[in-house]
């Protein structure tokens, strides 16, 4: 029978439940979430979850509703069946920009231990992409580690050439190249999963994702795809978020592809992506230099002496502007809900006095 602990229950978790009394509840991890259709696994089985109705009147925004990877209190009413009434305190989220939606935020999963940030080396590798995810996984305190996927499709050169790229631009980050199609580097891989430890998938549509979690389980329970033939894109495949149980006990957590996911609230997150600019920043000639064409910054002069690379820089800025633009748009959004809110007191004052 698996557990709360086989689930990646913790100390964290049961600290909240007994600090907020809710020791009279199950609890239980959202495995899956579908237009807030959710399946809850608990110690004694799976089952499919609905939330108060209490917590959906006073929800501010998306993020007030349950996630995949989320821990919560349910009470069940039938018998595969059970109601949500607390999200017990997230040790940490994976975030990006809602789409379409000036200045909001979408949780992606939650309670993270490890991200695989996947991307094929036939046509998706790019490194730019892989320090914007870094960047958000540095921002929520979760351990990275990069997957090189379809090794089989490129030759030895080609390979050693994505090696060399990583290695130039990316420190200190498991690295692992392997094959879905050969299973070259999954024994590797399988050994660093640790038993309680959740990871989460991330990559754009079509590098393999579903495939590895099918392989890694042992059993078709992710729907595959082939690459477009005339785009020569990845085919959304994945429509929802599921949390798998693997065999030798981590967890993971697939994710639909995005062709971009939009950073949010990332300072710290780039701080430590591009730590050497961090650094360096503290010998600019002004404080808020935005080392894009300041006297004296660092940083430029860095980039022109090879001290940092010029394409890591470049990306350093896109992304800071992207952070920036974030910023300003969730300012105009809290600025618009606030008058919002005083237009609505308003008028219940002046439907008050006049009865």
């Amino acid at each position: 029978m698996i557990t709360l602990d086989d689930l990646g229950y913790t100390n964290f978790f049961e600290d909240y439940r007994q600090k907020n009394n809710l020791h009279n509840f199950e609890v239980g991890r959202v495995i899956s979430e579908h237009k807030e259709r959710y399946i809850v696994k608990t110690s004694v089985g799976e089952f499919e979850g609905e939330i108060i109705g209490s917590m959906r009147f006073s929800a501010q925004s998306r993020n007030d509703f349950p996630a995949v990877g989320d821990w919560v209190s349910v009470s069940q009413y039938d018998v595969d069946k059970v109601i949500i009434h607390n999200i017990l305190s997230r040790k940490n989220v994976i975030e990006r920009q809602a789409v379409g939606k000036f200045g909001e935020k979408q949780i992606i999963a939650s309670n993270i231990d490890y991200a695989f940030i996947v991307q094929a080396a036939d046509r998706d590798f790019n490194i730019n992409r892989i320090e914007r995810y870094l960047t958000i996984c540095n921002t929520s305190n979760i351990l990275p580690i990069i997957v090189i996927n379809k090794i089989d499709l490129i030759d030895d050169s080609e390979l050693k050439s994505i090696n060399e790229a990583v290695e130039k631009r990316i420190k200190q980050i498991p690295v692992f190249f392997i094959s879905n199609q050969t299973k070259k580097g999954y024994e590797d891989l399988v050994n660093i999963l640790i038993k309680g430890k959740t990871y989460c998938l991330l990559g754009s549509s079509g590098v393999g994702k579903s495939t590895l979690i099918n392989n890694l389980i042992g059993e078709n329970v992710m729907q595959t795809n082939s690459i477009s033939a005339s785009s020569k894109k990845g085919r959304h495949v994945t429509t929802h978020r599921q949390l798998f149980v693997l065999e030798n006990g981590g967890l993971i957590i697939d994710n639909p592809g995005m062709k971009e996911i939009g950073i949010a609230d990332v300072k710290n997150g780039l701080e430590i992506t591009f730590n050497k600019i961090a650094e360096l920043s503290d010998n600019c000639k002004y404080k808020n230099c935005k080392h894009v064409n300041e006297a004296g910054c660092a940083i430029i002069k860095a980039v022109e002496n090879n001290i940092i690379d010029r394409a890591s820089y470049e990306n350093f800025l896109k992304l800071e502007k992207e952070k920036h633009h974030f910023e300003m748009d969730y300012k105009e959004r809290r600025n618009k809900d606030k008058k919002f809110g005083k237009m609505i007191k308003q008028y219940k004052k002046d439907v008050k006095k006049n009865k």
